[in-house]
């Protein structure tokens, strides 16, 4: 089971290779979280949650394991002569804080102005997944879904625009339900327009 894995990145820092442990050693390790906890981990009810967890943890970072850029690979160019932006919003996600491993959710919104050809709109829910399937920060997260799209599709311009509650705000520390934090990313012609951006503003509050 032992294997080594990529994270895609555009940071000397991340783009190190990493050992990953054996399906083994993770269990052993949740074991070793649960007796820290204060619970035994050989009586009945706990004695399968090492291997669920294990399991959780495939699917829940299953963003380690995709390439962002095979997401955006397919495009499609008859478009005729439409340059305007495309927008999808109230996209829903779910990720967890890289600094307390607690989970943040929330809706992201993404729009961008094409040159000649446009990806499917599903394929942007699936990118905001790959990332969002990842130890991050919400800014990491707003700044890495709109340099993928920009690698990707090279647009006139993008904007992307994440809200989103985070638990380790609500569950610990200074436990304040119901916050919610804003992050932006802006390029092209978002940028250096801010009537742009006051219109992408405008569309995703329309209802």
């Amino acid at each position: 089971m032992d294997a080594i894995i990529k994270p895609f990145s555009r940071t000397p820092s991340e783009s190190s290779r990493t050992q990953r442990p054996t399906r083994d050693e993770a269990e052993a390790a949740v074991r070793t979280l649960i007796a820290y906890a204060g619970d035994d981990p050989a009586r009945e009810g706990l004695l399968d949650t090492p291997k669920r967890v294990v399991r959780a943890y495939d699917e829940l970072f299953g963003g380690y394991r995709l390439d962002p850029a095979d997401v955006l690979q397919r495009t499609f160019s008859e478009i005729d002569t439409y340059d305007d932006l495309v927008l999808v919003r109230d996209i829903p996600f779910a990720s967890h804080c890289e600094h307390h491993m607690i989970p943040f959710t929330g809706k992201a919104h993404i729009a961008y102005v094409p040159v000649g050809e446009v990806v499917g709109l599903s394929k942007l829910a699936r990118l905001i997944d790959i990332f969002a399937k990842r130890l991050q920060t919400q800014e990491h997260l707003t700044a890495q879904i709109a340099g993928a799209i920009e690698e990707g599709l090279k647009p006139r311009g993008i904007a992307v625009m994440i809200e989103a509650e985070h638990m380790c705000m609500s569950l610990r520390g200074v436990q304040k339900h119901g916050s919610s934090t804003v992050t932006t990313k802006f390029t092209g012609s978002f940028r250096d327009d801010p009537a742009e951006q006051v219109r992408f503003m405008t569309l995703i509050r329309q209802r």
